[in-house]
């Protein structure tokens, strides 16, 4: 099982509805991020930063599933006034965070 981590920001004063949004995620929406085999997929916030973690089999393929996803451009599409999020210019995902520590 792989790990995927990243960060963003919710823009000020729009946590409640970023909150609420995730609360209720399209049933599509939810269908692609399993589709890409992701699972225990959380989202911390602390202000307005955001930290999200999933595991997979294949972060590579996870990434290419939600990539190559049409529900995924909505929904991003959807969020971004509420969300800012750097994205890797290359995979136009948020860029990939470096694992440091783990202990099981």
């Amino acid at each position: 099982m792989e790990r995927y981590a990243w960060r963003a920001k919710v823009v000020s004063g729009k946590l409640d509805e970023y909150i609420k949004r995730h609360n209720n995620i399209w049933p599509e929406m939810s269908k692609v991020l399993k589709k890409a085999g992701i699972s225990n997929y959380t989202i911390w916030n602390n202000g307005d930063d955001l930290f999200g973690y999933y595991e997979c089999e294949s972060v590579d393929y996870a990434a290419r599933v939600q990539a190559e996803s049409p529900v995924v451009d909505k929904w991003n599409e959807y969020m971004k006034d509420v969300l800012i999020m750097e994205m890797d210019p290359e995979t136009g995902a948020q860029p990939k965070m470096r694992q440091v520590f783990l202990l099981e």
